[in-house]
């Protein structure tokens, strides 16, 4: 059963009125099921027949494409819209009711899905299985080499023995029996090669690759690409398919040949691998080929430049490339050959235009070799033996989250971004995308040079992270709770199975309300059980005794997030127990006990600054100096237990400094700070943000003033009239006179746009309700209530259903 939301019925009232003054109705949103279902929505609330009601589609905005739409005009696909009746409830059901349960086990104002739930997951896994990864030692064999090139200068080049060592004394060895052998060129194998070009764009491929190279979150990604084509620059962007049309093709082999010749023209036609995916549907691809600058917006032109020439170097040649390996032989040892590899680009193709990035951070290009005959002598320059250590799997990104959610078959296009975007919300503190600090190691480096094998113990940084997923405590209690109690819902393959259902509801060989029933019936009988017999979840670990009091130190997630803790309820009775707020980086799961009972050194005293007491500490916003009453932040990535009184006092210096006043104005003093939206004066409640050519740094007091004067001549004219007392204003926008109502605004009738000023209360209260019967309906309930209840203790919000 569908309703109006009360905010749209000024929407629906205005649509109505448009199909009444219209001979005929066409429908044209957009191409995917959740298009399809906003044509049945308007069908049905402007009450025009599903089964004859044109609807039309395209893939992008031109002329021949809208043309060419109308030209095949077709009704109503009742299927889609099933298929997306179907993921909605489903969703909805599974995600309302797991909240609730999640409220009531774990912690309030958490919320599960379908599909966010299996992603907070993935990377859950993923961090559990670097946490048990147990890096195994091993050396690796380079030798540098130099021979002549072909201007008779020595040219270094690199080879490697394919065998690596367990044990420093093998490698030591190895190097030791080197010590005066002649190196020589074995055998030289040239082979040629090619590399193809990428696809043109998916949905999960942008996605993947504007993180990467433009460093742009998979949800502004597609706030971008949703501008470029509803400009008409592109096709359009949610979509699993790497097809293009013959008109694309026909048109980047002829914008090739103009650019660069014939000869780089490769005409091909790509499939798409994906189950299920659409191939009526085209890849993203810009609109039109000849049109290399399409915006002022340098965002939008750097992501429109990234999918011209993906979508272009598709069609071109591939590159073709001599690949070279060579085998130097060891005089001294007869069983071993050390390797070196090189490449030379023969013909570029369309690497002339396009190079696909990957998640490697140490993809190494092939070097190109020196001219190397069989029989040749080469001289050592040096040769090492480095101790590595076996690396854990990778920390996903967001680029890497959305391909493997793909591979798995989990969500799709429309659902990627929101989906990333909804596990890293605040509010639900699932997973963090944040850059660590590593931790020093210390390695062997055995030496070969001159003759001689020297080693030593050097340093390096390893596990250093940036813009990386992370799972929190509480992102990891939620998906061991779900996992343990409803492995169906968890599980990759459940999820990647309920989409081909909808698939199949989409091509009308299932119903949809049963398909939901054969699902929701035993889904919610399971959930009513496990709501009376499961426990409720806190992630407790005892981590030891207190030397002090003997009492039991433990982890636990509290109210406000992660926390250790010394003594029980059962140990202290009605005396609290003393918490610590763990630190950035640090978990339940893994901190040590040593850890934790240094988060207890704080709060700590330091002494007085200017009669006033000064202490550091951790709270729930990190970690912090206290002078008198007044709070200051530490600076990030500066340890709290490391500041001393010399230090606190700088830093409550700085604050004051950045807090005094820029200057006065009538009196009242001016400051200026930086916020959400950038840097800005304040001035009472006023706040101004700066305008190009200010700065935080040297904006003085008289400039300040000047902006403020604009502000509030700004302010005035914005406003026709105000009734404060009722929250109701008159205002000037964009298209003329406005009434706005808390979140919600009213049009006025173009004839009385003049005569805005002088509308009584009444009047304006008449035309809100015409648009909106309900509009101070909920304003009055709730002010009856407050005034008719005395104040009550505060109760968990309910979910509706």
């Amino acid at each position: 059963h569908y309703i109006i939301s009360p905010e749209k019925f000024k929407v629906v009232k205005e649509l109505k009125e448009a199909v009444a003054a219209a001979d005929e109705v066409w429908l044209a949103t957009d191409e995917d099921r959740e298009g399809e279902a906003i044509s049945w929505h308007l069908a049905e609330v402007l009450k025009l027949d599903v089964r004859t009601t044109k609807r039309i589609v395209f893939h992008e905005i031109t002329k021949p494409a809208l043309q060419k739409a109308i030209t095949n005009a077709r009704t109503i696909d009742v299927n889609l819209v099933d298929a997306q009746q179907a993921r909605r409830v489903l969703d909805r059901l599974v995600g309302f009711e797991l909240s609730e349960l999640l409220w009531r086990k774990v912690k309030t104002g958490l919320s599960a899905g379908r599909v966010q739930s299996v992603a907070v997951r993935m990377v859950v896994d993923r961090e559990r299985e670097i946490q048990a990864h147990n890096p195994a030692p091993f050396y690796r064999i380079v030798s540098v080499f130099a021979a002549p090139n072909e201007q008779g200068k020595m040219q270094a080049f690199k080879a490697e023995l394919p065998t690596r060592y367990e044990q420093e004394t093998d490698a030591a060895t190895f190097l030791q029996n080197c010590v005066n052998a002649l190196f020589s060129v074995k055998n030289i194998n040239v082979r040629p090669t090619k590399r193809t070009p990428a696809p043109p764009f998916t949905t999960s491929t942008l996605q993947q690759e504007a993180s990467r190279r433009l460093g742009l979150s998979p949800s502004r990604t597609m706030q971008i690409a949703q501008k470029l084509y509803e400009e008409g620059h592109i096709t359009y962007m949610r979509t699993d398919s790497v097809n293009l049309s013959d008109t694309a093709i026909q048109a980047f082999a002829a914008q090739i040949t103009t650019d660069y010749g014939a000869q780089y023209v490769q005409v091909r036609k790509f499939r798409t691998k994906t189950a299920g995916a659409q191939e009526a549907h085209e890849a993203i691809r810009p609109t039109y080929a000849q049109n290399r600058i399409v915006s002022q917006d340098a965002q939008q032109q750097r992501l429109y430049d990234l999918i011209w020439k993906r979508a272009v170097a598709s069609q071109m040649a591939d590159a073709q490339l001599e690949k070279t390996t060579v085998d130097i032989a060891i005089s001294t040892i007869n069983d071993a050959t050390l390797k070196a590899e090189g490449e030379v680009i023969k013909f570029d193709g369309f690497l002339k235009l396009y190079i696909e990035s990957n998640d490697d951070e140490n993809d190494d290009e092939n070097p190109m070799l020196p001219p190397l005959k069989i029989g040749q002598i080469v001289d050592l320059d040096v040769m090492t033996a480095r101790q590595g250590f076996t690396k854990a799997p990778a920390r996903y990104t967001e680029a890497s989250l959305i391909k493997k959610m793909e591979e798995l078959g989990i969500g799709r296009p429309s659902t990627y971004a929101p989906t990333i975007s909804r596990i890293m919300e605040e509010t639900r503190g699932y997973v963090v995308r944040d850059t660590r600090e590593g931790v020093e190691r210390l390695y062997r480096l055995l030496t070969l040079k001159n003759n001689q094998v020297v080693g030593k113990t050097e340093k390096e940084i390893v596990g250093a992270e940036k813009n990386k997923l992370f799972p929190t405590d509480t992102g990891m209690l939620v998906t061991d709770f779900l996992s343990q109690h409803f492995t169906n819902i968890m599980d990759y393959n459940f999820t990647a199975t309920v989409e081909e259902e909808f698939d199949i509801i989409a091509e009308g060989k299932a119903k949809w309300a049963k398909m939901l029933g054969n699902f929701y019936h035993p889904f919610h009988e399971h959930l009513l059980k496990i709501r009376e017999e499961a426990d409720r979840v806190s992630g407790e670990r005892i981590l030891g005794k207190d030397p002090e009091t003997g009492l039991t130190v433990l982890t636990r997630m509290g109210k406000f997030g992660a926390v250790v803790q010394i003594g029980t309820t059962e140990e202290l009775g009605e005396v609290k127990p003393k918490y610590g707020n763990l630190k950035k980086g640090q978990s339940i799961e893994t901190i040590s006990f040593d850890d934790a009972m240094e988060l207890f050194a704080l709060p700590k005293d330091l002494g007085e600054h200017e009669g006033q007491a000064v202490s550091v500490a951790i709270g729930r916003f990190g970690p912090y100096v206290k002078f008198g009453e007044t709070f200051v932040s530490i600076p990030r990535n500066e340890d709290a237990l490391g500041v001393t009184l010399e230090r606190a006092i700088e830093i409550i210096k700085e604050k004051q400094q950045a807090d005094a006043p820029l200057g006065y104005f009538n009196d009242i003093p001016i400051t200026k700070g930086a916020g959400r939206f950038g840097p800005f004066v304040k001035y009472g409640s006023l706040y101004v943000s700066l305008t190009k050519g200010y700065s935080l740094e040297t904006i003085n007091e008289a400039q300040a003033i000047d902006l403020i004067k604009a502000k509030q001549q700004k302010e005035a004219a914005r406003y026709v009239q105000n009734w404060e007392a009722e929250g109701i204003l008159i205002e000037n926008g964009r298209w003329g006179p406005f009434i706005r109502f808390g979140k919600e605004n009213f049009k006025l009738a173009k004839e009385l746009h003049e005569k805005a000023a002088e509308l009584t209360l009444e009047q304006v209260k008449a035309i809100m309700i015409e648009q909106n019967p309900t509009v101070f309906k909920a304003a009055e309930k709730a002010e009856k209530a407050s005034t008719a209840k005395a104040p009550a203790k505060k109760k968990a919000p309910v979910r509706k259903k």
